[in-house]
């Protein structure tokens, strides 16, 4: 029974941090999504090739994630280019 309780609140904790931990990233997102929704379809394209050119250059995908998020999420990711 302690140890239930103890497993449980150790859970609810990380979890907790989990979720503390990723909040920066989901207002990046956010404040990057207008950006991306005033690009055209070519633009965005565009994108696409600069986040592999960026990535090949050393950035890591963490560095990209917030762009790449705010990116696919602008309601026309079955335009972006595929590869």
């Amino acid at each position: 029974m302690v140890l239930t309780k103890l497993i449980e609140k150790f859970v609810k904790n990380k979890a907790k941090r989990d979720y503390q931990k990723l909040l920066p990233l989901v207002d990046r997102v956010k404040e990057l999504r207008p950006d991306f929704e005033a690009l055209d379809d070519d633009a965005l394209r565009a994108k696409t090739d600069e986040f592999r050119a960026r990535l090949a250059d050393g950035e890591t995908l963490d560095d990209l994630l917030p762009e790449a998020f705010a990116r696919s999420s602008t309601g026309r990711q079955g335009e972006a280019t595929r590869g």
